[in-house]
């Protein structure tokens, strides 16, 4: 087993396991994690199964096959990024929906204690 491979499983296996001790701390929420648990159960099997990596490799047409590690690490990066992305822009949206409601509350209660406070006729 070379040095590259050994990095690789070692890398894999961390993130993995980083990510379920994660979840089982409740630090991560098991949705966001599934991406990352993607990513690294598919680096482990690349890194762990050499085979599987030459074949795949081939069938691509890349030359060394321990590249096609880094661009599958360089794809998962960009899906989670992608991912966290989505969910920032959503929630953007809901904290500015949140904001206008909050504002409107407020108009409201300081109205009604306008009201409340003037003189009964």
């Amino acid at each position: 087993m070379h040095t590259l491979d050994v990095l690789a499983i070692t890398a894999s296996v961390m993130i993995v396991v980083f990510v379920i001790e994660a979840i089982r701390r409740a630090n991560l929420n098991a949705r966001y994690a599934i991406l990352w648990l993607g990513a690294g159960g598919a680096l482990l099997l690349f890194s762990a199964y050499r085979p599987l990596l030459d074949w795949s490799a081939r069938l691509l047409g890349i030359a060394y096959p321990p590249s096609l590690l880094f661009g599958l690490a360089f794809v998962f990066a960009l899906m989670i990024m992608l991912h966290y992305s989505l969910v920032i822009s959503s929630h953007r949206d809901s904290i500015r929906r949140l904001a206008q409601t909050v504002a409107l509350l407020e108009r409201a209660l300081e109205e009604a204690r306008e009201r409340a406070a003037r003189p009964s006729p």
